[in-house]
């Protein structure tokens, strides 16, 4: 199982991007946003990818691995 490590919306709302700043210049839609929102891992890698270049950071920064049956 993938899940995120770190409260990502607020990482980014400390560099200055809200969900509206997001939405309004079309770094991310609206669907990625909530799937974040929710801690849904399945967003897509230009997702990430964006993500990461938001925050300046490695995707291991942000997600980690869980092997199944070990989830807490």
């Amino acid at each position: 199982m993938i899940r995120y490590k770190a409260d990502i919306l607020e990482k980014l709302k400390g560099k200055g991007y809200t969900s509206y700043r997001m939405r309004k210049e079309g770094l991310l839609s609206e669907g990625t946003l909530q799937k974040v929102r929710v801690g849904d891992a399945s967003i897509s890698i230009a997702s990430l990818n964006v993500i990461c270049s938001l925050l300046q950071c490695q995707p291991g920064d942000l997600i980690e691995w869980i092997p199944e049956g070990a989830e807490e």
